[in-house]
C-alpha cells in the first residue's frame, strides 16, 4: 500500500444527506454509518440537548413540559440554526466514533430551490461542526449519481426524489441540471393530510408516528387490492381512547392532493424539457427515489399520467447517500457538480 492509498484509507471525508425526516452519513471506505431521524430533544429550562436522532424520535409526543422534541429541518432547509449545528456535530462525532481531532471534508446535499441565505446557513453549520472544507450538491444530482444514471453523457436523465420535506424533480445532462423544480409536498405533508382526514372522517385524533405507520402499511397512489388496518387514537367528541378500522381507499382519498401536486410537478418538468432531451426520456423514462417513492403504486400512477416508463430505484432511501459515496471516490466529479 503506497502512501497515497494509505492516506485515503484513513481519510475522514464524509457525505451527509441532511434530510427533513432522516439524516444519513456516508464515510469514505466504510459506507453508510449513520441513519437516524433528524430530530433533537431539548430541555427548555437548561437549554441542553437531551437526545438526538432515534433516541429523540422515541420522545416525540411523549415528553414532559420541560423537554421538547423538535425537527430542526423544515421543507429540506434549516429552520433552527443552533439545533441543526448540534445535530450535525452529534452525527459527525458518531460517524468518527467520537474522535474529536478529525476535521473532515464534508459533502452536504441540499434541495434544488434553496436560497443563497439557506446555502450559507448549511455551509456555516458544517464549518462550525468542525468541517475543514464543505461541498454543497443538489439532492437530485446526488440521487441520480447514486442510482447509476449516466449523468456525464449528453443525454437526458430524469429523476424524481421524494423526501420528507421536499420533492425534487430534475432533468440532468452533461453533469449539469437542465431543469429542476422543488415543491414542498412530500412525506411530511402526506402524514399531515392523513391526520386531518382521519380527524374529519372519524373524529379521531392520531399522532405523527401513527400517521407515518398508516402511510407505510396501507398508503397508496392507486388501489388495486382492498386493504385495511386498525388504528388507535383519541375520540374528539368523547375525549377517550378509541380503536377505528380504516381502509386504503380512505388513505388514497387523504393523499389525493399531495399525489396530484407531485404528478403536476413531473408534468411541468416534462413540458419544460428541451425536445432533444425529451426524446431520450421516451426510452429511459423517469427514476423515482427517496422515501416517498415507496408509496405503493406511485410508479404505476406516474406511468398512467405521463405515458413514460417509471422505475423505482433499488434502494430509494439510500440513493442520495450512495451518490455522495461515489462523489467522495471521484473528486473531479464532485468539483464538477458541487455548487
Amino acid at each position: 500500500m503506497n502512501l497515497l492509498s494509505l492516506f485515503s484509507y484513513f481519510s475522514n471525508d464524509l457525505g451527509i444527506d441532511l434530510g427533513t425526516a432522516n439524516t444519513l452519513v456516508y464515510v469514505k471506505n466504510k459506507g453508510i454509518v449513520v441513519n437516524e431521524p433528524s430530530i433533537v430533544a431539548i430541555n427548555t429550562i437548561t437549554n441542553r440537548i437531551e437526545a438526538v436522532g432515534q433516541e429523540a424520535k422515541e420522545m416525540l409526543g411523549k415528553t414532559p413540559g420541560t423537554i421538547v422534541a423538535i425537527k430542526p429541518m423544515k421543507d429540506g432547509v434549516i429552520a433552527d440554526f443552533d439545533a441543526t449545528e448540534e445535530m450535525l456535530k452529534y452525527f459527525i462525532r458518531k460517524a468518527h466514533q467520537r474522535n474529536h481531532l478529525i476535521s473532515p471534508r464534508i459533502v452536504i446535499c441540499i434541495p434544488s430551490e434553496i436560497t443563497q441565505v439557506e446555502k450559507r446557513a448549511v455551509r456555516e453549520s458544517a464549518l462550525r461542526a468542525r468541517a475543514s472544507e464543505v461541498f454543497l450538491v443538489q439532492e437530485a444530482m446526488a440521487a441520480a449519481i447514486g442510482v447509476g444514471l449516466p449523468i456525464t453523457e449528453p443525454s437526458g436523465n430524469m429523476i424524481v426524489d421524494i423526501g420528507g420535506g421536499t420533492t425534487d424533480v430534475a432533468v440532468i445532462s452533461l453533469s449539469g441540471i437542465v431543469y429542476s423544480r422543488c415543491v414542498r409536498t412530500a412525506g411530511n405533508e402526506m402524514d399531515a393530510a392523513i391526520i386531518q382526514s382521519i380527524k374529519r372522517k372519524y373524529n379521531l385524533l392520531i399522532g405523527e408516528r401513527t400517521a407515518e405507520r398508516i402511510k407505510h402499511e396501507i398508503g397508496c397512489a392507486l388501489v388495486d387490492t382492498p386493504a385495511s388496518m386498525e388504528i388507535k387514537g383519541r375520540n374528539l367528541i368523547e375525549g377517550v381512547p378509541k380503536t377505528v378500522k380504516i381502509t386504503n381507499e380512505d388513505i388514497l382519498e387523504a393523499l389525493g392532493d399531495s399525489i396530484a401536486t407531485i404528478v403536476e410537478t413531473v408534468r411541468v418538468a416534462l413540458e419544460r424539457t428541451p425536445p432533444e432531451l425529451s426524446a431520450d426520456l421516451v426510452d429511459k423514462g423517469i427514476v423515482l427515489t427517496g422515501g416517498g417513492a415507496l408509496l405503493h403504486n406511485l410508479d404505476k400512477r406516474l406511468h398512467q399520467e405521463t405515458g413514460l416508463p417509471v422505475f423505482l430505484a433499488e434502494e430509494p432511501l439510500f440513493s442520495v447517500a450512495h451518490g455522495v459515496g461515489k462523489m467522495l471516490d471521484n473528486m473531479s466529479l464532485l468539483r464538477r457538480v458541487s455548487l
